[in-house]
């Protein structure tokens, strides 16, 4: 019992020490729509946190290639129909982890506490 004890405190101790932060998986998303959705593609993807990297004109559709959190990314197909009569399309992959910017880490611990005292 002296060693769990022991080793949960020096785990708390270290925890402490080290600075802690919390990340969140960056995705390389790359979307397909026609020239006149490309305004609202770009604006609707700064409001998702996102970076854009580039755009590029492929025929008559513009791809463009950005970097967004995958917590911005999950109802992003449904939103992309909407924005674009169901004439966009997009896809994406994991790029690499980040830290979470400090409001939104706040949203995240605070909705983590209150599921814990529910349960």
């Amino acid at each position: 019992m002296a060693f769990q004890i022991a080793g949960s405190m020096a785990f708390a101790t270290g925890v402490q020490q080290a600075d802690p932060c919390l990340l969140e998986p960056i995705m390389n998303v790359t979307i397909s729509v026609p020239d006149q959705f490309m305004g609202n593609i770009i604006g609707d993807l700064n409001g998702r946190r996102g970076q854009v990297m580039g755009v590029e004109q492929v025929g008559k559709r513009q791809e463009i290639s950005a970097m967004v959190p995958l917590s911005e990314m999950l109802r992003y197909s449904i939103d992309l129909k909407s924005m674009t009569s169901a004439r966009g399309k997009f896809t994406m992959e994991f790029e690499r982890y980040e830290i979470v910017p400090d409001d939104v880490a706040q949203k995240v611990i605070a909705a983590s506490k209150t599921e814990e005292e529910e349960a």
